[in-house]
Order: C-alpha cells, then structure tokens, then sequence
C-alpha cells in the first residue's frame, strides 16, 4: 500500500469540495482513506469544514478519526456536535476510547451524552472507566474482551466466545476466570480447535497469564508488555477479578507520550506543551529553566570575578573558559542521559557505588585523551608549557566531576521518586559549568602559583 501523503492540492480539492457542497464527490473521495489520515486532513481544516465532514463521513469511520485528532480540533468539533450525535460516535468506539472523550466533555453534558446512548452495557462500561485515574492501568483499559468459565465445556465455550467476540475489534487472548470472576488463566486456541467438545476448559487452560493490577502505573505496565512480547494484557481488580485489558496501541501511546515528556524535560521545558500552543503557554513552560541558567550564568561570572587577577597576568585563560564550560555540560548530558535510559528500561545492574566508579573510570580514560590534544594544541600554539598543562589538567578534572554529577543526579533523583529526565537537560548543564569554572580556575592557580 502506497503511503498517504496529504499536499496542497489534495487539501485545496477538499476545502473546494466542502464549500461547494459537493457530498457525494468528498465520500467517494475519503472512500479508501485510512481513518488516521482522514484525521490528518481535518486537522488542516477550519473549524466550520472539520464539522461538515465529520457530520458527512459515515459514523463508524468518523468515531475513529475523532481519537486521532489533536485534542484542540476534537474539542472544537465536539462542541459543534448534539448530545446525541456524539453518542452516536460514541457507541461506535471501543470502551476506552469512548471514556478518554467523555472526559473531555464539559461537565454539564456528559449525563446527557451518556444518556444518549443506545446500547446501556456499553454505557456502563463507559462510566465504569471513567471511576479511574487516567494515569493508571484502570484509566488505560477497555472493557471488551473474550472470557469464559472454568467449569464450561469446550462446546459452550466456543458458543460463548462467538458471542464476545462480535464486540471485540481484535481477539488477542481468551481469559478464563472462576465462578466469582477472578481470573485464573489463559485459554490457547490451538488446545481448543484439538480438544472434545465434551472436555472441561479447567482441563484444557495454562493457568500461567500475565496480569496488572488496576492501579498499575502505565509506564509499569509498558515495561512488562515490552519484556514479554505481549499484545495485550488483563487488568485485575483488588481481589484479582477480570476487569479489563490493555492493548499494545495503548501502549505505544503511552511510550509516545513519556518520550515527548522527557525529551521535553531534558530541553529545560517544564510543562507538556506543543509547539501550536499560544505564547504565554510556552513562555511558562520555557522559563523556569532559563531562569536557572540565568542564575547558573550569573554564578559563574562571579567565579571568575575571583579570579580577576589571575585572570589579567594570564589572559590566555580567559579564551579557554568557554571550553571547559562546554566541555563539562557535554560530558554531564552523556553522563546522564546513559543512567536515564537505563533506568527508563531498567537495564542497570549492579550498586550505585559500581556505577559510579564506572562512569568515572570512562570519564577519566576520556579526559587523557582530550587532555592530550588539548595540551599539544596549547604548546604549540603560545608555547608555555606550564600553562598548557594547568589548562590539561583542570579539563581532566572537570571531565571526572562532570561524569560524577551527570551519574549521581538521576540516580538520586529517581531514589527521590524524582523523574530523572530533568537531569539531562539545564540543571546538569548549569552545574557543571559552575562547577568546571571553579574547578578549572582554582587547579591553574595552584599549578601557575598565582
């Protein structure tokens, strides 16, 4: 399949199509498009054409397109929507996604969409999810799902499953719970097409399944559909009863949002925001961290204020300054953003002492071998040994507490139930370039005996 590509065009034929009315052409047009695409278009369009497709476009499509929009566009449509045509779409969407849109609704006209809705079991369902805290197991999970009884025959069982199955988008796994709906195992297809219609499921059923509790953290649950391989997994109440299952969709959003949250944290950007948010929003997401890189700067201009003697009888370290600078953010930012991966994947083994050493052995191999250059570069360049050398010496130094302090932070901040992401943004940079000019300064005043 050739991959959909929206242009100029395609979206000028479409905005012509909407003004003019012309219904038949916009269907036979969106006919074969994928839903995502689709909301891809409408998230190009003005408000007012947003709402005329939606409200054209077949409603077992357009419920779909409704969870890809961007959550301003879907907000605006919404409200352009009665009550009962957004049950409409409602009704059409699993139950997970059908509750993360009831919980954008105002307040005054959920009762009333859910009230709309036809089918009351779904409706129910849809209330039921909403009880949970959207960062949760419980906030992610969808109702539908293929469960059968221990103490049913395969033929039941199958006759059983027939009847889920019709509500359910994707049959990944068939749970078996007891009388009291706890969940006791999983069901393998291939043992229930070879088994006697005759025979008990609790003969048949792998009493071995992968469960998390409702109120799982969602980054939890990833981590364990990551390691296993799973494409779904079942979600249990308190007392272990079936209540739900996540899918792999989900989680890939999941994973999507926690990525954007701590690329954005590391870019010094304190709260979640998008780049079509208005100025004001992204000011105060932005200037915390400049504010502390303010101050960060401001420090460090009054180290070398201290050292304004020095300074004057050896100018050449003044233009090296900025290097040592650099030098020591760059080595803290790889220091750290190596911890936080792991701890992200939870690939680190070992003590935190290990770890430390670790880091700090590299840090030192790696500040040698710049030293080196570096000490080479200055020789030859101004021909003063000596300097050349307190100049080496002091970025060896500022390489080793760099790595220290890139290691140690997240390692302390995520002992703190701190996310470490912010670790590899400002505040490392910052640190460091106080703490690599005090460093840097003091070590060439004690080799040049100023």
């Amino acid at each position: 399949m050739t991959p959909f590509k929206l242009t100029d065009e395609l979206l000028a034929d479409i905005e012509q199509l909407i003004e003019n009315q012309k219904d038949a052409a916009l269907e036979s047009l969106l006919e074969e498009v994928h839903y995502a695409d689709v909301a891809e278009i409408i998230n190009e369009l003005k408000e007012g054409e947003a709402t005329y497709l939606i409200k054209l476009l077949d409603s077992d499509k357009t419920s779909d397109v409704l969870t890809e929009l961007d959550e301003d566009m879907r907000e605006a449509i919404l409200s352009n929507l009665s009550t009962k045509e957004i049950a409409g779409e409602l009704e059409e969407l699993d139950t997970d996604d059908a509750a993360d849109i009831v919980a954008e609704l105002p307040d005054e006209i959920v009762q009333e969409v859910i009230s709309e809705i036809e089918d009351k079991e779904h409706a129910k369902d849809i209330v039921d999810l909403l009880r949970y805290d959207e960062n949760s197991a419980g906030g992610l999970m969808a109702k539908e799902l293929v469960k059968v009884k221990e103490n049913w025959n395969v033929l039941t069982c199958v006759k059983e499953m027939r009847a889920q199955a019709e509500n359910v988008t994707r049959v990944h796994s068939i749970y078996v719970v007891d009388d009291e709906e706890k969940l006791i195992g999983r069901l393998s297809l291939k043992d229930l097409l070879t088994t006697s219609t005759t025979s008990p499921i609790k003969d048949v059923y792998i009493p071995k399944v992968d469960a998390v509790n409702v109120n799982e953290d969602p980054e939890e649950v990833a981590k364990i559909m990551s390691k296993y391989d799973l494409e779904a997994i079942p979600v249990v109440d308190e007392i272990g009863r079936l209540v739900g299952r996540i899918t792999i969709d989900d989680i890939v959003d999941v994973i999507k949002e926690e990525a954007d949250k701590d690329y954005q944290l590391a870019a010094g950007i304190s709260q979640d925001v998008e780049a079509d948010d208005g100025v004001w929003e992204l000011t105060r997401a932005r200037l915390p961290w400049l504010i502390l890189g303010l101050f960060g700067g401001l420090g460090a201009a009054a180290i070398m204020g201290g050292f304004e003697e020095m300074i004057s009888k050896h100018a050449i370290l003044f233009f090296f300054t900025p290097l040592i600078a650099a030098m020591a953010g760059n080595v803290g930012v790889q220091s750290s953003a190596i911890i936080v991966q792991g701890l992200a994947n939870n690939d680190l083994k070992g003590s935190v002492g290990n770890r430390l050493l670790k880091e700090m052995l590299l840090a030192l191999l790696n500040g040698l071998i710049l030293a080196a250059i570096l000490l080479l570069f200055t020789w030859f360049w101004k021909g003063d040994f000596l300097t050349a050398l307190a100049i080496s010496i002091s970025l060896i130094a500022v390489i080793i507490v760099a790595g220290f302090i890139g290691t140690f932070t997240p390692l302390f901040l995520d002992k703190r139930g701190i996310d470490p992401a912010i670790a590899t943004g400002p505040f490392i940079t910052t640190s460091n370039d106080i703490f690599g000019i005090l460093i840097y300064f003091w070590i060439a005043k004690l080799i040049l005996g100023i």
